[in-house]
């Protein structure tokens, strides 16, 4: 039995909640995901973990989330396409970032609880090589900024500070205080 509706299709969110042993169902959320013209990522990511709790009905709390990256005023989503996560490595190369992943979640009762996370990735400086030597390995296909810290582009980043599972697209430490507020149980596995 299920504790909770994942309203997404990233295995890297399913992932982080049975790390923590949570029960859950997946119900992706089908929206349109475009950003409005000179929306803050801040403002941008919440809208979409709201938007997307709208669009999924359960009797079940309903967690849903959301993850971008800015740098230097630029916001980095999720590459349309090789040459564009190209530039954003190229963009990114050297320089501080903020990933910035909005969590929500939707009580039975309506009510709606929300958290997000903040957190600097300073990546090394990347020659082109590096950088075509990342691609071709296809991670970057769907992730914004156009790496995976969980994956092989943890090699591109130099430190953080912050919320790693906030990078990787579901923060922990934002997470367990909703999960608590709203009764839901982790650790179910313990027991098992």
């Amino acid at each position: 039995m299920s504790d909770l509706v994942l309203a997404s299709a990233s295995p890297r969110r399913a992932q982080i909640l049975r790390q923590i042993g949570v029960s859950f169902c997946v119900m992706p959320a089908e929206i349109d995901e475009q950003r409005i013209k000179d929306e803050q990522p801040l403002v941008y990511v919440k809208r979409m973990a709201s938007e997307k709790a709208q669009a999924v009905t359960s009797d079940l709390p309903i967690l849903t989330a959301d993850t971008t990256v800015a740098c230097d005023g630029r916001v980095l989503e999720k590459p349309a396409d090789y040459d564009e996560a190209f530039d954003m490595l190229r963009w990114l190369s050297g320089n501080t970032q903020t990933v910035y992943s909005a969590i929500g979640l939707t009580l039975p009762t309506g009510e709606y609880l929300e958290d997000y996370s903040a957190t600097q990735v300073i990546f090394r400086a990347l020659t082109d090589r590096c950088i075509e030597r990342y691609l071709a390995c296809g991670e970057y296909t769907d992730k914004a900024g156009s790496y995976g810290i969980q994956g092989m582009g943890a090699a591109l980043v130099e430190r953080f500070e912050g919320s790693y599972t906030g990078v990787v697209g579901l923060s922990i430490e934002s997470l367990v205080p909703l999960l608590e507020k709203a009764g839901v149980s982790y650790w179910n596995q313990v027991n098992d």
